[in-house]
């Protein structure tokens, strides 16, 4: 079977499997809202939730095995495509007009870049001074753009940068592993195993940082980071080429600009966090978020609480007569 096509359908499981998840947990920290972490590890669909982004991790995993990074980063973006309507089927309402219009505009760009990114399944490595100068140049990168507590884009570029090396490191464990000449060493297919947990968990702790801010601004940046910061990897060190010459080139660009903005016309579409109101009531299933949040994993915000609809007593003290 052809790798590109494995590669591609790999992906979309693996942005399948994320979104869902992650609508699932919002809709569960929303209705478990001050209830404790403790609480929610006792509830079977949160360790549904677990499974399901650890399925969407292992796919996506396969994929890089398959496909470029220059092609399998960018299906990234496929979560945020596939959140919406899911998103919308959940809390029981219609797909928006914008979500629409993101959501073509992602689908229209990501199908440019296929054209021009699909390749050969990928068989080059990187070496371990390349890995240590990768990550070496990355983490330097970060430490800039992460000074200073406030939260902001530079936090969000920074973990996209992190989440595109962890993902190009990783390819670079698959295809070692899965190499029958065992020419890649033991040794360097465990420090590159380090550097991806170093880089992955970084992602994270800078993406919570970002997003502390705000969600829609940090989300794009996020999401369009990560395949930036991977294509330079594979383009410069991995042999990875863009198909059709100079033509191929302009339009894959083209592709990644449709993609960006349909991208940016998402992450808009989401709400920005708000502050819990002092009495809250359990959120039900026409409280959620937008399912682009819940892509972040962000925590719902409860309603604000709305008394009940029961007619006054007129003379309290006294019952009313029938």
């Amino acid at each position: 079977m052809n790798p590109t096509l494995v590669a591609v359908v790999l992906s979309l499981f693996s942005a399948v499997a994320y979104a869902s998840a992650a609508v699932a947990q919002e809709r569960l920290a929303a209705r478990s809202a001050g209830s404790g972490t403790l609480r929610l590890l006792a509830r079977g669909a949160w360790w549904w939730s677990v499974t399901l982004n650890a399925a969407a991790a292992l796919l996506h995993v396969a994929a890089l095995k398959y496909g470029t990074l220059t092609l399998v980063q960018p299906l990234g973006a496929l979560t945020l495509v596939a959140a919406v309507p899911l998103g919308a089927r959940m809390a029981g309402r219609r797909v928006s007009v914008v979500e629409w219009r993101g959501t073509a505009l992602t689908l229209i760009g990501l199908g440019a870049l296929l054209v021009t990114a699909s390749g050969a399944a990928p068989d080059e490595v990187l070496s371990l001074p390349q890995a240590l100068s990768v990550a070496g140049t990355t983490a330097a990168v970060i430490g800039l753009l992460a000074r200073g507590a406030r939260p902001g884009l530079r936090h969000a570029t920074g973990s996209g940068f992190a989440s595109g090396v962890a993902s190009a490191l990783t390819q670079t464990v698959t295809v070692a592993a899965t190499d029958r000449s065992e020419s890649t060493p033991i040794a360097q297919v465990v420090v590159v195993s380090l550097l991806v947990a170093a880089f992955a968990a970084g992602g994270l702790l800078l993406s919570q940082t970002a997003y502390q801010g705000g969600l829609g601004a940090p989300l794009a940046v996020v999401t369009l980071a990560n395949p930036l910061a991977a294509a330079v990897i594979g383009l410069s060190l991995l042999g990875e080429r863009l198909q059709g010459g100079p033509a191929g080139l302009l339009l894959a660009l083209a592709g990644a600009s449709v993609a960006a903005w349909g991208v940016v016309t998402l992450s808009r579409s989401a709400p920005e966090p708000h502050a819990a109101p002092a009495d809250p009531r359990p959120v039900g299933p026409a409280d959620d978020d937008h399912p682009v949040a819940a892509v972040l994993a962000l925590e719902s915000g409860p309603a604000a609480y709305e008394p009940s609809l029961i007619p006054r007593q007129p003379n309290p003290g006294h019952l009313t007569s029938l």
